[in-house]
């Protein structure tokens, strides 16, 4: 059983405490920081759980195993600082802080005291993180590349950086917007708005170059100069809308893995073609729970559901994860999920992409505190 407070009553939060309620054998929710004692009547009649005005006196009704604060972006940093305070791990959400100043002064006053991790749950979707169990697996050799076009800069700079396996290194980022009409009939705050006419709609396109994090040895490939590198795609509302897909690509030395289908050279003249294979329960006269049980490659379980039986969908299943992961972290019962440094070389680089696309010039970034 995980136990976690929360900071927050908007839709974030909401997830959180959705998530509790889906899973009350392993998450519970010991209260809930509300600005307001009317907005926390509103929390409690709908949660049923207790809410306070505080961080204090959150602590004080009973001390969960960590606090998730799930506010406003400019808000974030002193909602970290207010849990840490109390030598109480916290799991901040995405992004940390609002900007590059924010982050290194967020650094500076909770980096070294360890208790601060992020809900970058991207990773840990069941399709994400059976993709990446094949890459570490080594078989389509050395990653050299990520194509991504699915979510939006920190969240995709996240799995960039995860697939290549690179950690804090310098990266030169270039990137550009273009503006086209198209249909947007789904959106996160109005759902299904009856509206299908084209309006304007950015896609902000950008590679990430990180040559000066590992160039290529000349065991890897001859006369080769360079390095890994990152391409991210992304259109405005592209989570929602459902006139634009989700793609991803990871370029390997030996293959290449594009959405689910992996391609690799097993001799000098022998390419074979493989699949990831969800076991999705509950689909036509399959009478069990709509459930996700594993993800399989070449008949090996490279994803099993660690909250099977549930339901959940693919997201529900990633942020509960870190919700687990986080606890059992605070327990000292497992690893650091995702730490405060991670997510704020994260949002450096994504910082980095709209700085770019503003300017139409390359921006470099640099080597941080946190790295």
């Amino acid at each position: 059983m995980t136990t976690f407070g929360a900071i927050g009553s908007g839709r974030r939060t909401a997830f959180f405490l959705r998530l509790a309620k889906a899973l009350p054998d392993r998450l519970r929710v010991t209260g809930v920081v509300t600005r307001t004692a009317e907005r926390g009547g509103e929390v409690e009649a709908e949660w049923g759980v207790p809410t306070f005005r505080s961080v204090a006196d959150l602590l004080r009704h009973e001390r969960p195993d960590f606090v998730a604060a799930a506010v406003p972006w400019a808000a974030m940093p002193d909602a970290i600082r207010a849990v840490v305070e109390h030598r109480v791990p916290v799991l901040a959400e995405t992004p940390p802080a609002p900007d590059l100043d924010g982050l290194r002064s967020l650094w500076s006053d909770v980096g070294g005291t360890g208790l601060v991790q992020v809900a970058e749950q991207y990773r840990l979707m069941p399709t994400h993180a059976a993709r990446a169990a094949v890459v570490r697996a080594g078989v389509i050799g050395q990653p050299t590349s990520v194509q991504i076009s699915s979510t939006h800069l920190y969240h995709a700079v996240s799995l960039i950086r995860g697939f290549l396996g690179i950690g804090f290194e310098p990266a030169e980022v270039t990137a550009r917007t273009f503006t086209a009409p198209l249909a947007d009939p789904l959106t996160a705050q109005d759902g299904w708005t009856g509206d299908d006419t084209p309006r304007p709609r950015d896609t902000t396109i950008a590679t990430i170059d990180f040559a000066a994090a590992r160039p290529w040895r000349a065991d890897e490939a001859q006369g080769a100069a360079g390095g890994p590198m990152g391409l991210y795609d992304f259109t405005d509302n592209q989570w929602w809308n459902p006139l634009r897909a989700r793609r991803i690509v990871v370029r390997g030395s030996r293959g290449e893995l594009v959405d689910d289908r992996v391609v690799r050279l097993v001799d000098p003249v022998t390419p074979v073609e493989s699949s990831l294979v969800r076991r999705q329960t509950g689909i036509d006269l399959n009478l069990e729970l709509l459930d996700l049980k594993h993800i399989s490659f070449d008949g090996q379980v490279v994803y099993r559901n660690p909250f099977a039986g549930s339901g959940l969908s693919d997201d529900d299943i990633a942020v509960a994860d870190i919700l687990h992961r986080t606890g059992a972290w605070a327990r000292d019962e497992g690893p650091a999920p995702y730490p405060l440094a991670e997510a704020c070389q994260d949002h450096l680089i994504s910082l980095a992409i709209g700085d770019s696309a503003r300017t139409g010039g390359p921006v470099t970034t640099g080597k941080e505190d946190w790295a």
